[in-house]
């Protein structure tokens, strides 16, 4: 009796009785993680853009200081402000006795931005050119003839 084969039944694995009803428990968990990752991802999404906007603003008010103090007019500037900080960009100008500011504001782009009154800013100073003196009256008289060269 050794030998003799078992009936099959005695073969076959039992089934617990529990079994049957955690089948689809991953499938519910990832229906309710899915939406937290991406909230997750479009936070993240909208902060790398507002990042992004508040760099272009900032070399936008840089550049339009720069501008500024070249002796260019408001007109002039904003047209560099919205060259660099895209077409929604507003600037202002702004001036406080020798010192002359750039100030520079605009929205964040993308479905958050629209979403969100989300506005940035950026403000640049700089010192006027009137100011300034002029190069030749700051240079001493002895170093004048290094600069120009050899007299003709």
């Amino acid at each position: 009796m050794n030998g003799a084969a078992s009936p099959p039944a005695a073969r076959r694995p039992r089934r617990r009785q529990g079994a049957d009803t955690c089948r689809g428990v991953v499938t519910a968990e990832f229906a309710v993680a899915l939406p937290a990752v991406l909230l997750l991802l479009a936070l993240l999404l909208a902060g790398s853009a507002a990042g992004v906007t508040q760099l272009r603003l900032e070399e936008a008010a840089r550049a339009g200081a720069r501008a500024l103090a070249r002796g260019e007019d408001a007109a002039a500037v904003d047209v560099i402000v919205r060259r660099l900080a895209g077409a929604s960009a507003a600037s202002a100008v702004a001036s406080d006795g020798g010192w002359l500011s750039v100030t520079v504001s605009g929205k964040v782009p993308g479905a958050v931005g629209a979403l969100l009154p989300w506005t940035l800013t950026a403000r640049a100073w700089t010192r006027g050119e009137s100011s300034v003196p002029p190069a030749a009256a700051r240079v001493p008289p002895a170093w004048r003839h290094q600069l120009q060269g050899p007299a003709a």
